[in-house]
């Protein structure tokens, strides 16, 4: 999957019909795999607009990934 989208970002021209068959060969559904484009695209789209307006990455950005591993989407309970 992962080398899938590798290349549906780097060459998305390049994908087709044998590349999803492979997926579906290794027992990846179509939901699976269509979720999967749909999150590469978004992340592709988000990360083209920030590089477009020259984001940075927040300095206290450690604080926020290491929130996110412990409690994933949810608040925390004493919040």
């Amino acid at each position: 999957m992962l080398a899938f989208l590798e290349q549906l970002c780097r060459s998305p021209e390049t994908v087709d019909k044998e590349g999803i068959a492979t997926l579906r060969a290794a027992g990846i559904s179509t939901a699976a795999i269509r979720e999967a484009v749909y999150v590469c695209a978004l992340f592709s789209t988000i990360t083209r607009i920030a590089d477009a307006l020259e984001w940075a990455i927040p300095p206290n950005f450690g604080q926020s990934v290491d929130a996110l591993t412990k409690f994933g989407y949810k608040l925390p309970p004493f919040l």
